[in-house]
């Protein structure tokens, strides 16, 4: 596969990649070979690498064989720096307190904190698959405070959103449009995957003219702006007028990276 003339490959060098649809497909547990072997060489030959995604937690095994030197989670903001949290917004009382009046009958809704997700099922709607995979707990005992971010499953999700956005324009949104239209998300003021990028580079000691960021969807939008280089994941209209470069499909990006690696291999 080509790889652009202009995608850096001087180190130092951070890459940041989203999850679901980009370095795993859609509600994956696992990155493919491919992949996992590109990563091996990025990282030999000094390239930093990081996972910023939507999910509260990455699945252990891409973990495992990323290895990253940084991960940011709930939309970027939770952000552990090898070991060490750097960073983490949560609702003041008064914004939750908005975003639970959401108005939408029959919606499920989930509260994520740091170590729990608190599910709100109306009677008769079975939880998403991610949901049954992991121990969620009522909602009646999510607490009020400590809330990193809430999501929304709802045929009316744009319309809370657009509410949202003219009474709390501070609150991060993202979702309520293709390619998860029934999704929304909220997150605290400055909780998106843009910051989470600045941060991590400073934390690391890369310059933000040597970072490139891999996304798919419209909560890459951020991080891809923010990334001197920014990499899109398949064909969303709304993504391509950030993106330097694309990668057609998710599977091709193993493919993608052995080029990146094999253009950094050759100017050392």
């Amino acid at each position: 596969m080509k790889l652009p003339e202009h995608a850096p490959t001087t180190l130092p060098l951070l890459m940041a990649f989203d999850l679901d649809g980009t370095l795993i497909p859609d509600a994956g547990r696992e990155v493919a070979a491919d992949v996992g072997d590109a990563l091996g060489r990025l990282r030999t030959l000094g390239v930093q690498l990081a996972i910023i995604t939507g999910r509260d937690t990455p699945p252990g095994a891409v973990r495992d064989a990323m290895r990253p030197h940084a991960v940011a989670t709930n939309n970027g903001g939770r952000v552990l720096v090898g070991e060490d949290l750097h960073a983490q917004a949560t609702f003041t009382d008064a914004d939750l307190e908005v975003v639970l009046a959401h108005e939408l009958p029959g919606a499920r809704v989930v509260l994520f904190t740091e170590d729990a997700l608190y599910v709100d099922l109306p009677p008769g709607v079975e939880p998403e698959a991610w949901m049954r995979a992991r121990s969620f707990r009522p909602f009646a005992d999510a607490p009020r405070d400590g809330v990193l971010k809430a999501g929304y499953y709802h045929p009316d999700v744009a319309d809370l959103a657009g509410r949202l956005r003219d009474s709390h324009p501070h609150l991060v949104l993202t979702g309520a449009q293709a390619p998860y239209p029934h999704f929304l998300t909220v997150t605290p003021e400055g909780a998106h995957k843009g910051a989470a990028l600045t941060l991590i580079a400073d934390a690391l000691g890369v310059p933000h003219d040597r970072t490139v960021a891999f996304g798919d969807s419209d909560n890459d939008v951020a991080m891809l702006e923010v990334a001197a280089f920014g990499v899109q994941v398949g064909h969303l209209p709304l993504l391509t007028p950030h993106a330097d470069a694309r990668v057609d499909t998710q599977a091709d990006l193993g493919a993608f990276l052995h080029a990146w690696a094999d253009r950094i291999a050759a100017h050392r």
